[in-house]
């Protein structure tokens, strides 16, 4: 087994461990509970209070990386960028890499993650063999398939640390190429692309070229991009849209015939990451002479998540925009899913009711499929099997109009995902009644694994976590 020289041992993590069992058990009964970590991709902006935080900085770090059997054991809070940074070096990647580097494996197990390999892969959780969590009793147990947790194992997901934290993980990696070749294919209609979508994944091939990678971008209403992308040895050129270069701009330019783009798998990995997909236009670096200045280092997802966090503190654009006598601005910031037969669907009334753009689309399909007598392998976010799914992002703000609520446009989209049969992510403000959000999240599941793992409710419940606590 391969190990980098800063990699803590296994000894240091089960004294990790025991130091944070006393912590929690140390807690002032009845007091919520927090972790307190450096950084959050969840953008539900809440004032913590008085909560305790419980300092989990020791689980930041992968603890090994086996490239005969391709598995990686990693701290619950690392992120993915330094796991990406331990088995690139390896030529082994995990199997579903999070767009952005801050996630932390943990958070894209209980939280949920995607990417463009997720037509093939799954979710990220599709690929933990093993995981071991600190559950709201107190206790710390390690969840598998196949152990007497299987239930916690498979309920985890979607559960946004209402159930326990992870502390480690095992994952599964698959192997890579150096270079990522990119192909931008553009469409008028988004029928057509739903249908292309479909095809595409079905084959993991296009035009005679294997697919590894399928995203896409709605740039406007009748302008579609789907960018598939196929690991390869060589490359002719790469290109670096980490300086002066915008990704998504280029998406453009590349469609249609030619040789397309090319980029390192590193660079590939993190092409959005950048600059937040598109969201770091409203710090004005899409503008050349500010992207000239503003610092290489800098041009990071977590640095504006942090300038976000900052303004919603301190109320600035709000306050700015009542003063300019410029309407009042909703946050849009969602990602949801529906079968790719209604994507085109969703498209058209986010266009005419909404009007926001680019929308990110990312298909993706379950890896496992559910036991005999179940009915959804990952019970709390219950996506049926052998279908596929479109996952739509679109994140910003849009203005109010005269007469709208405060959380107009939100519940409008979650009433039209939920009148297409599809699922929101929950690391946003969610706005559903207690009916609504069990119905389809799956309360009885919930409650069941709430019960065995958290009996006294020391921790918040999933429905008091992302709906009631705004």
């Amino acid at each position: 087994m391969s190990r980098q020289p800063s990699q803590r041992d296994l000894a240091d993590h089960v004294a990790a461990v025991q130091r944070l069992r006393r912590d929690y058990a140390r807690l002032p009964a009845g007091a919520p509970v927090r972790l307190a970590k450096p950084t959050s991709n969840l953008f539900r902006f809440r004032d913590s209070g008085d909560a305790p935080g419980l300092d989990v900085g020791a689980f930041d770090s992968v603890l090994s990386v086996d490239p005969v059997e391709r598995v990686a054991e990693v701290g619950g809070m690392t992120t993915y960028e330094d796991l990406v940074a331990a088995t690139l070096p390896h030529g082994l990647m995990p199997l579903v890499v999070p767009q952005l580097r801050t996630i932390t494996l943990g958070g894209a197990v209980t939280g949920l993650g995607i990417e463009s390999s997720s037509f093939r892969n799954g979710l990220p959780h599709e690929s933990v063999q093993e995981i071991e969590v600190l559950t709201g009793s107190g206790d710390v147990v390690v969840a598998r398939r196949d152990n007497e947790h299987r239930e916690l194992f498979h309920g985890f997901p979607n559960s946004y640390g209402t159930l326990g934290y992870s502390l480690r993980l095992r994952i599964e990696l698959e192997p890579v190429k150096p270079y990522v070749h990119l192909r931008h294919l553009r469409f008028s209609d988004a029928g057509e692309a739903m249908d292309a979508f479909s095809r595409i994944c079905a084959a993991a091939e296009h035009d005679g070229e294997r697919v590894d990678f399928v995203d896409g971008m709605a740039a406007a209403p009748g302008e579609l991009y789907l960018t598939l992308a196929s690991f390869v040895d060589r490359a002719p050129w790469t290109s670096d849209y980490t300086g002066t270069d915008i990704y998504h701009t280029s998406i453009p330019r590349y469609a249609g015939p030619g040789p397309g783009d090319y980029l390192t798998v590193h660079d590939y990995l993190w092409r959005w990451d950048t600059d937040w997909f598109w969201c770091s236009r409203a710090f004005g670096l899409h503008n050349p002479t500010v992207r000239r200045l503003w610092p290489r280092s800098l041009k990071r997802s977590d640095v504006y998540r942090r300038l976000v966090a900052l303004d919603r503190r301190t109320d600035f654009s709000r306050l700015l925009a009542h003063y300019r006598g410029r309407p009042q601005s909703e946050p849009l910031i969602q990602d949801i899913e529906v079968a790719v037969d209604r994507g085109a669907e969703f498209l058209d009334f986010f266009h005419s009711e909404v009007g926001m753009a680019p929308i990110w689309m990312c298909p993706l399909r379950l890896r496992e499929k559910p036991a005999p007598g179940d009915d959804h392998v990952w019970p709390l976010y219950p996506l049926e099997q052998d279908r596929l799914y479109v996952n739509f992002g679109f994140w910003g703000m849009v203005p109010r109009r005269p007469g709208q609520g405060v959380h107009h446009y939100n519940r409008l989209v979650e009433q039209e995902v939920g009148r297409l049969g599809g699922h929101k992510s929950l690391y946003s403000d969610a706005f559903y009644t207690q009916d609504e959000f069990w119905r389809l999240y799956n309360g009885d599941a919930y409650r069941r694994l709430k019960h065995a793992y958290d009996p006294g409710e020391r921790l918040l419940g999933l429905y008091a976590k992302c709906v009631g606590n705004r």
